[in-house]
């Protein structure tokens, strides 16, 4: 039996003990991370360089965006570097920083998700006050407010998991460092002092749930009352990205998280967690750039300009 003042390391959970097939998660990941990288960093230059996209809807998923970035980036390339190496292994001090980042990263990001369908609602059924709710002070507090929201909850659960005494091994049955699978080791009943400031998370993230879910009932009975169908393909448009990217991370999370007893298993919660850590800060550029037009030009504005100095540069150092 161990303590938490001998752990100095936690052994994570292996994809595969084939070498082979650890060579190949670290590939897929590889390109996975890279999708995700290129993806959100062209959303970022795109909306930070065109004065055009310089409104509440581009600044708050120009913050999504950041979120997704240092969430992939805070579980992918540790587990990509355990699978090339061929080890488990991640320091005490590394795996508490792995906690606190993706707390603070997960929680600042639904908390981004509720303030853009707040947006969304705004646009559509008060576009007249659009600039008195929605002005540039009032999205800098609201961005303040959602990266505030995941750092306290971030700091609260990290403190707290890391005071508790663990007597239960160092093995984690997940491939980063994740509070219930660290919980699992503690064998002191201040255990339940966590599982109340999960109680607590489970109903703040229930109350957002309601408000986006309250908010896209007022949209879409705006919407509908719009007569001409090209105004309302143009309201769909604008507020169908955002609502696929909600369901993605409401639908991940749940399946890792709400799935029955009966049917877990270490192989479906891996699968899980992937679903809702991995996949959505890959495809959410691409959800997003795939319905806004504007937004596609900018991007192939951003490319084009890049490809054309590239090519000024290469011409001159040739001469």
């Amino acid at each position: 039996m161990s303590n938490s003042s001998s752990i100095t390391q936690f052994l994570l959970l292996a994809f595969t003990d084939t070498r082979e097939l650890q060579l190949l998660h670290f590939w897929l990941f590889l390109g996975i991370y890279l999708a995700a990288l290129l993806g959100n960093s062209l959303i970022i230059t795109t909306i930070a360089c065109d004065q055009h996209l310089h409104t509440p809807m581009y600044f708050f998923l120009l913050s999504l965006a950041l979120l997704d970035l240092g969430c992939i980036s805070t579980t992918v390339p540790k587990s990509m570097a355990n699978s090339l190496r061929d080890t488990r292994v991640i320091s005490y001090t590394g795996c508490a920083a792995q906690v606190f980042s993706f707390a603070f990263l997960i929680v600042a990001e639904y908390s981004m998700l509720t303030i853009m369908s707040y947006d969304r609602y705004i646009a559509i059924c008060k576009p007249l006050h659009y600039g008195t709710f929605l002005g540039s002070r009032a999205c800098v507090h609201m961005a303040a407010a959602a990266w505030a929201t995941g750092f306290l909850n971030a700091l609260l659960h990290t403190a707290n998991t890391f005071s508790l005494p663990l007597c239960k091994g160092n093995a984690l049955d997940q491939f980063f460092c994740e509070i219930p699978q660290i919980l699992k080791l503690s064998c002191s009943d201040t255990y339940h002092r966590e599982a109340r400031l999960l109680v607590f998370g489970v109903c703040l993230a229930f109350g957002c749930c309601i408000f986006i879910l309250f908010s896209y009932v007022q949209i879409f009975r705006a919407v509908l009352r719009i007569p001409s169908e090209q105004g309302r393909h143009k309201a769909f448009s604008i507020c169908l990205p955002h609502l696929v990217v909600v369901s993605v991370f409401i639908i991940t999370a749940m399946f890792a998280y709400l799935k029955p007893p009966s049917i877990s298993s270490p192989s479906l919660e891996l699968l899980g967690t992937v679903l809702y850590s991995v996949v959505p800060p890959a495809v959410n550029p691409l959800i997003y750039s795939m319905r806004n037009q504007e937004l596609k030009e900018s991007i192939k504005k951003v490319i084009s300009w890049v490809f054309v100095n590239t090519d000024h540069l290469s011409i001159t150092v040739h001469k």
